[in-house]
């Protein structure tokens, strides 16, 4: 099974620096599927055009593929496709959210909540907001093994809280968060809650009824689609509330110098001509995943990382950096005082990709009292066997640079 999956990823069967590729830096961007790169060569080579606004064959096509791509996207996390709105990516997400919404609702003297392991792009866009509008941003405290004090967080909540904001799985550290509870006791006290599933999308089911979270944001390169494109689902209440976030073609109705109308959703937010191919391709890549099943990948995603932690441990010296019972393919770790891009740089030498640094969360490092970790992430198509040299290159790095 898994050597079909991996003959569908083109990318996977090269050699660097002599050695096979083993690609363990899945968090940062994840490698993509025939089934994708196809949807985007398709598009090049047999409809390009601009979309909405033609009426000849190729815009119709364009259109139709760019819409169906929305419907299941939609369909996916139980959305309707209205509540569907293509954006760059998760970053974009959060600002248009911080922006649209927030501009408009949050006022001096509100609170905003956020995790102590937060992404950057979670955390930078919520405190420009609160400079601007003499809000309080506010800190969820987090255990030494890297999971959220989850009895802080309520002490936190009150009716001055306006926003919370959390991503489902850490992107450093790899642990899910328990965001179904964050949620209920945030609308509690009547807060809205925007949810990044940056890190959660490409291993996990969500239905955002369900969860009944107000705001989610995705980056489609992370979940094997192409880059510079994700989405921001809002509950549609919600979405007709707020400012349009840029202004251009598209997003209106009817334009004149006496004032303009904007127009329905989700197209609201959608100014200017859009990622085509980048959101056919994210359309292609959930096609993709539903055929290979969130459950299977799941599964076997599970089986790599327990099989990856006990394997690691064999080196001498190594210790993990979060350590939460619920974990995605994530293993964050350390050497003992060796730096760890040092240990990056060796294992790329043996063809292993890994990330090292910070991961865009130094507020968590300075909280662990650490510069950075390296990162080994997981996708379905890697293997134990990848583990298995892994291991045995870090145990050469590490007697170099001991």
């Amino acid at each position: 099974m898994n050597s079909f999956i991996r003959n569908q990823f083109p990318i996977l069967h090269q050699n660097v620096n002599g050695k096979p590729l083993i690609y363990f830096d899945n968090a940062a961007t994840s490698q993509k599927p025939l089934a994708v790169i196809n949807a985007i060569k398709d598009y090049y080579e047999h409809y390009n055009s601009n979309i909405h606004r033609g009426a000849h064959h190729l815009a119709q096509i364009a259109t139709e593929k760019y819409e169906d791509a929305r419907k299941t996207i939609a369909q996916h996390i139980n959305a309707s496709e209205q509540e569907i709105n293509f954006v760059r990516g998760t970053t974009e997400a959060v600002n248009l959210v911080a922006i649209s919404y927030g501009r408009k609702f949050i006022k001096e003297g509100d609170e905003i909540i956020v995790s102590e392991m937060e992404h950057h792009s979670n955390i930078v866009p919520w405190q420009m907001l609160c400079e601007e509008k003499g809000a309080t941003l506010r800190v969820i405290p987090i255990t030494d093994s890297g999971e959220i004090i989850f009895e802080e967080y309520l002490k936190l909540l009150s009716e001055k809280t306006k926003i919370v904001s959390i991503a489902y799985i850490s992107n450093a550290l790899g642990t899910i968060h328990p965001v179904k509870e964050v949620i209920s006791e945030a609308h509690k006290v009547g807060a809205v809650v925007f949810i990044d599933g940056a890190q959660a999308l490409p291993h996990k089911k969500i239905d955002v009824k369900e969860l009944d979270c107000d705001f989610l944001g995705f980056s489609g390169h992370k979940v094997f689609a192409g880059t510079g494109i994700g989405i921001l689902y809002g509950k549609e209440i919600l979405l007709e509330a707020m400012n349009p976030y840029m202004g251009g073609g598209e997003m209106i109705k009817t334009v004149s110098f006496a004032g303009t109308t904007y127009n329905d959703l989700p197209y609201k937010f959608e100014a200017g001509t859009p990622h085509i191919e980048g959101g056919i391709s994210l359309g292609a890549a959930f096609t993709y995943i539903n055929e290979l099943g969130l459950d299977n990948i799941s599964v076997y995603e599970d089986e790599l990382l327990e099989y990856g932690t006990s394997r690691f441990f064999e080196v001498e010296g190594l210790r993990l950096v979060g350590t939460a019972k619920e974990k995605a393919s994530v293993i964050s770790f350390l050497v003992d005082d060796i730096h760890p891009y040092d240990l990056g740089v060796l294992l790329n030498e043996q063809g292993i990709a890994i990330r090292t640094g910070h991961h865009c969360c130094q507020p968590l490092m300075d909280r662990l009292k650490i510069e950075g970790t390296c990162r080994a992430s997981f996708a379905f198509y890697n293997t134990k066997e990848e583990i298995d040299a892994t291991v045995s290159a870090l145990k050469r790095a590490v007697k170099i640079l001991s």
